[in-house]
């Protein structure tokens, strides 16, 4: 067991690789029924729903086959041609892989590798005194990432029953709508401090792309402070113009190295007084080496963090008591992301060169 200012987990990690037989599964199904889960009704209904439409599908396609398979035989056994047959065995063969594939989707519907993720997370936050949840409504974060889309929900999401906040989870949003809508999912953690801290962004190096940072928001660069040592090969660090003096104060040479040794692969963001950690790809509940790193953050990184932070006050408020940031110092200010830019060159380049070139054509051609 540790206690990090606050935060008491008991680390014990063995539901997450322990062996799941078919009988917990199940008992584990009826104990979510007898309790009156919420998420227990609604996995029902949508079960219903799958079924319901599978059903509806299932007849349309026999309405379909069925005439053309009938024609078929018919053909076949008047002329006994051959090219009747094959396609008489293809739309066989089209049924079969039909069939299996809604046999398929039912299965996943009603949830076994879905359970087995369920049973394992649950015990893991019964063995943590965390509550677990398969999925949620979106947080009221001011995180970055909470802010994009629509369709925002929180899924195999887990929270400290007691003591200090402590949430882990998936969140996923959709954004665009149509042929170009684009569904987006993130791993995170959200720990809650004591003081209200300056707007700040820790952009890792680590899980960048072509075009630069993952995260879904983009940073004015005036904003970058280089830290000293070799902290700026892993993190990229944001904070608002005039509050560097405050950024050094909360990033000691200490709290460096944490972040270097705990949190590289990570984006990390301070804003009001939340610390979240961010990760592009969703936790995976099987990976206890994931669960491991993030608990090591919580006692390490978080827990540094609340001891350099317990008497931070904003030299422009003046107030400790009043624990609140200048509005200046509260939102990073923000710019084009990179790929907007590089896009919106290709296609003024474009608009500019298609006509030149059309031009230089036809005079070549005469």
């Amino acid at each position: 067991m540790c206690d990090d200012g606050g935060v008491t987990i008991n680390r014990d990690y063995s539901a997450l690789h322990s062996p799941v037989s078919a009988q917990q599964i199940a008992a584990f199904k009826e104990e979510v029924r007898l309790s009156g889960k919420p998420w227990y009704t609604q996995n029902i209904l949508q079960v219903v729903f799958v079924l319901i439409g599978f059903a509806f599908i299932t007849l349309v396609a026999l309405a379909m086959a069925l005439p053309i398979m009938a024609s078929l035989v018919s053909r076949f056994a008047e002329t006994l041609n051959p090219l009747n047959l094959l396609g008489l065995l293809g739309i066989m063969l089209f049924a079969g892989v039909f069939v299996f594939g809604m046999v398929v989707a039912v299965r996943a519907s009603f949830g076994g590798a879905k359970w087995k993720r369920w049973y394992r997370l649950s015990k893991f936050g019964q063995a943590n005194g965390m509550e677990f949840t398969p999925r949620s409504p979106a947080p009221s974060y001011a995180g970055m990432i909470f802010q994009d889309g629509h369709g925002r929900l929180t899924y195999d999401h887990l929270r400290k029953v007691s003591g200090r906040y402590l949430d882990v989870g998936n969140f996923q949003y959709t954004t665009g709508s149509g042929k170009n809508q684009s569904t987006h999912r993130w791993g995170f953690m959200a720990f809650n401090l004591d003081r209200r801290l300056p707007h700040m962004v820790l952009d890792s190096k680590a899980n960048n792309g072509l075009f630069g940072s993952n995260l879904p928001a983009s940073m004015a660069t005036d904003q970058v402070l280089s830290l000293e040592g070799n902290f700026n090969d892993y993190f990229t660090l944001y904070c608002p113009r005039q509050y560097e003096r405050d950024a050094l104060y909360v990033f000691t040479p200490d709290l460096m190295v944490l972040l270097i040794d705990n949190a590289a692969p990570f984006d990390v963001e301070i804003i009001d007084d939340w610390m979240f950690v961010y990760s592009k790809a969703p936790f995976r509940a099987d990976d206890v080496a994931t669960y491991q790193r993030l608990f090591r953050i919580i006692d390490t990184v978080g827990a540094k963090t609340l001891t350099q932070t317990d008497r931070y006050v904003d030299d422009r408020i003046g107030n400790f008591q009043a624990n609140v940031v200048a509005p200046q110092g509260q939102r990073l200010k923000r710019q084009v992301p990179v790929i907007v830019i590089v896009i919106l060159l290709i296609f003024a380049v474009g608009i500019v060169a298609g006509p030149l070139v059309a031009i230089l054509g036809a005079l070549f051609s005469l």
